[in-house]
């Protein structure tokens, strides 16, 4: 599932977003192609992985779950969903995540968004927006 973002969203390079967002950064050691991943359990998989493209004034970000590890060498032929509620429910985390970016540059500028995927509101839903807790938060109830 991509999502597309104006630069104007970011407040920084979109490989920080994602590290902000709780995406590590992983390199394929044959091509030497970045990518990002966010683990989903302890184990290496199921993860969300991720890739970005620079458009000019547009950043692509291009999102799927890969369930198991490649199969076959050579190939990209691990289990990967690139749509579902796992997918989907990601993609609305990072757009609450830009949303709520978005409000504090644009200082109460209510704007209707054209360039994220699916439109809306940039200020949509930023009063609800309640970022996700760091294990040490849940483990110690902050």
């Amino acid at each position: 599932m991509k999502l597309t973002v104006n630069k104007n969203q970011l407040r920084e390079h979109p490989e920080q977003f994602l590290r902000q967002a709780g995406y590590g950064i992983i390199r394929d050691g044959r091509s030497g192609e970045l990518s990002f991943r966010k683990l989903l359990t302890r184990n290496f998989y199921p993860r969300l992985h991720m890739y970005f493209q620079d458009r000019g004034d547009f950043v692509v970000f291009d999102l799927h779950l890969d369930q198991t590890q490649e199969k076959y060498g050579g190939g990209r032929n691990h289990g990967s969903e690139y749509d579902g509620p796992v997918v989907e429910n990601e993609i609305a985390r990072l757009r609450d995540i830009l949303n709520a970016h978005h409000s504090v540059i644009s200082a109460g500028d209510k704007k209707e968004d054209a360039n994220l995927e699916g439109g809306g509101s940039y200020l949509k839903d930023v009063k609800n927006f309640k970022p996700e807790k760091k294990w040490w938060q849940k483990i110690f109830g902050i």
